[in-house]
């Protein structure tokens, strides 16, 4: 099976382009809850006109929903829902898992898309979803077409993205606009921070250097491929992009899946960042896959916006389903009748009664000439055919106006044919949450040396998974797994290789481990990589066998109190946030590993530590977050503190200053978005 070509529509003029110029599906944004807020998204009567132009044209329509969903947003977001529901969208694409578990119940009908904001990248992520009642994942941007074969060889529906723009974060683990002006990729306001100039050569200015910001994607020219290796859907990112991008894009895709050569020289013209890269696609990441947008990327796109704008100017005519068959009925004392039929679709229009002829009567043949003239609708003539009472006239006016009523008429039913029908459920929004008090310090090291110093001091400690062979094992240890994984098969061998050792707990930190972790028979914790902002993701996570979570670092104070509930929620107090995940590493395609500085600098002079495991890096926040004297602020049962490159020394005074309530730090620190929160 062909995979679809899905398109982005940031508008309808977008909608208008994508269709026209071949695309299968589109996927659009609501005024909320999309993760493309900026772009200028659909009302409810445009999402109604889409909807139906869709339909009209065979073409599905997804509905963006994919940013996390605050407790009191929940009832909006499913009344966004039911009404997506009710216009016929075909799927909404989600990622709050809280979200995902509350359509289910009120629209069980309805195709659910998890987002790439969910972060699957892997077998049993993709078997996860499935568990969660979505049809389709939507693969993370930073896989290779050996690692998407193996996703869709678990049976679940696989869409790959195959154009657009590149973040350097991992979707849905990047926290860096958030924490540095409170504008959430999680929440669709990205300020596209990785844009902005930053070093890892370790200097203190950047100047021209842009080394957290990648080419954008094009991997058209391995279409054929991924076909072949069963992806479902082919995506275009790219709903903050003008229409002609939409049209160039959807033009290229379109060719080279039928075997043509794509133009790709006018889709660098209209949109690019120093050219183009498939290195994900092809696993061949590094230096040549970065670059930013430059003065002449900019004035490329002038000579092409004209010619692409005419390819979507006109309507197109529809496949085989819009081939029409007509019968005029033109008889002596009753109203002229034409019917239309599309394959098993009929209507008929009515209009004025024949007259008797003054001069020459109508035949077929004149007939024909005025039913004909379908050039501004989706239709082509298959036949025409009439009963003509002899001596009889009829206008072409009259005829003129049969034919468009008939189109009209088909057009409804066309887009009628084509609406899903969905059941809706009620669904009870209440759940109970109380006041807590931390009664757990939970502590996260980095390495050997600070596991001896908390080895008395802490209730519970996070270690990571390589640490397992070098230590015995302790009830109070939790294993913490890569945040992303390249070998699903050896990271189950090795953590099972844990489990025979006596480690009993596994930090789940992102969905692969819950499925994982389950079947090796750990006992799960959820960690702020899942992001878990509200009860009903708390709920969710419960019914999924996690016996504690970490809160999300974007959830404000005034949220905690809401989390607590069906199990113990941690909250992180001290340490550095990772405030990207990122495949590339932004210091190795700059400098070489040889020449490590152990960060980037970015255009204000803050250095952003970076940590490498192999398979991934983590950016790590400027500045630590420090709350160990706002505790009594707090509703949680666990206080977690994290230590990355902190001394012996350094780790037991943050830890003896968060039991007795004292500032860990003076200066230097943050509060996070405890406080701030953040936009949207």
């Amino acid at each position: 099976m062909r995979p679809e070509i899905l398109a982005p529509a940031g508008s309808f003029e977008s909608v208008l382009a994508a269709v026209r110029c071949g695309a299968d599906a589109v996927y659009v944004g609501g005024t909320s809850f999309s993760a493309r807020a900026n772009a200028v998204n659909f009302s409810d009567g445009e999402l109604e006109k889409a909807a139906e132009y869709c339909h009209l044209h065979g073409v599905k329509i997804y509905r963006a929903m994919n940013t996390l969903v605050f407790a009191e947003e929940m009832a909006d977001f499913l009344s966004a829902a039911k009404f997506s529901a009710e216009v016929g969208v075909d799927g909404l694409i989600v990622q709050d898992i809280g979200a995902a578990r509350l359509l289910r119940e009120m629209l069980p009908d309805m195709r659910l898309n998890a987002s790439t904001q969910m972060t699957i990248h892997t077998p049993e992520g993709a078997r996860l979803a499935a568990e969660m009642g979505f049809s389709r994942v939507v693969a993370a941007r930073e896989l290779d077409l050996s690692a998407l074969r193996e996703m869709v060889s678990t049976g679940v529906e696989i869409e790959a993205f195959i154009h657009g723009a590149l973040c350097m974060s991992v979707s849905g683990q990047c926290y860096m606009s958030a924490m540095i002006g409170s504008r959430s990729a999680n929440r669709g306001l990205c300020a596209q921070a990785c844009r902005l100039p930053f070093s890892g050569l370790g200097e203190a200015d950047p100047g021209e250097r842009h080394d957290l910001s990648l080419k954008d994607l094009c991997g058209i020219l391995h279409m054929k491929a991924l076909a072949e290796a069963g992806v479902t859907s082919l995506k275009i990112e790219g709903r903050m992009k003008r229409a002609e991008y939409v049209a160039a894009a959807v033009t290229a895709c379109r060719a080279a899946l039928d075997g043509k050569e794509p133009d790709l020289d006018t889709l660098q013209a209209v949109f690019s960042r120093s050219g183009f890269t498939d290195g994900y696609i092809t696993g061949s990441i590094g230096a040549p896959m970065f670059g930013f947008r430059r003065k002449d990327d900019v004035t490329a796109a002038e000579a092409v916006l004209p010619g692409l704008k005419e390819s979507f100017r006109k309507e197109v005519k529809g496949g085989e389903s819009c081939r029409a068959d007509f019968f005029a009925e033109i008889k002596r004392g009753r109203p002229a009748r034409l019917t239309m039929q599309c394959g098993d679709i009929a209507v008929s229009a009515e209009g004025a009664v024949p007259e008797e002829a003054k001069n020459r009567p109508a035949d077929l043949p004149y007939v024909k000439k005025q039913i004909e003239k379908l050039g501004d609708t989706i239709y082509t003539i298959s036949n025409i055919s009439a009963e003509i009472d002899d001596g009889l006239m009829i206008s072409a006016a009259a005829l003129n106006a049969l034919r468009r009523e008939a189109a009209e008429k088909m057009d409804r039913a066309l887009i009628l044919s084509r609406k899903p029908e969905y059941k809706c459920n009620d669904v009870d929004l209440y759940i109970e949450s109380e006041s807590r008090r931390p009664s757990k310090i939970r502590v996260r090291v980095s390495n050997m040396e600070q596991l001896g110093a908390v080895s008395d001091k802490a209730d519970e400690i996070i270690l990571p998974l390589r640490s397992t062979g070098e230590i015995s094992a302790d009830d109070r240890f939790i294993i913490a797994p890569p945040r992303f994984i390249l070998n699903e098969e050896k990271i189950k061998s090795e953590l099972l290789t844990a489990k025979e050792k006596g480690f009993k707990r596994l930090l789940c930190v992102n969905l692969a481990y819950i499925k994982i972790g389950r079947e090796l028979g750990f006992e799960l914790s959820g960690g702020f990589g899942l992001n878990i902002v509200n009860p009903y993701a708390v709920k969710t996570a419960a019914e999924m066998e996690l016996t504690d979570i970490t809160a999300g670092v974007e959830t404000k104070l005034s949220h905690m109190r809401g989390l607590c509930g069906d199990v113990p929620v941690a909250v992180i107090v001290y340490g550095r946030l990772p405030v990207m995940l990122t495949r590339n590493c932004p210091i190795k395609q700059a400098a070489g590993c040889s020449n490590c500085k152990g960060s980037i600098i970015d255009r204000t002079g803050r250095s952003f530590p970076v940590v490498c495991d192999g398979a991934s890096c983590e950016i790590l926040n400027s500045d630590i977050l420090m709350m160990t004297d706002r505790l009594g602020e707090i509703n949680a049962d666990i206080l977690e503190l994290d230590f990355t490159d902190e001394s012996v020394s350094e780790v037991s005074r943050v830890i003896k200053c968060c039991r007795d309530g004292r500032k860990a730090l003076d200066k230097g620190f943050t509060r996070g978005l405890y406080y701030r929160g953040i936009q949207g």
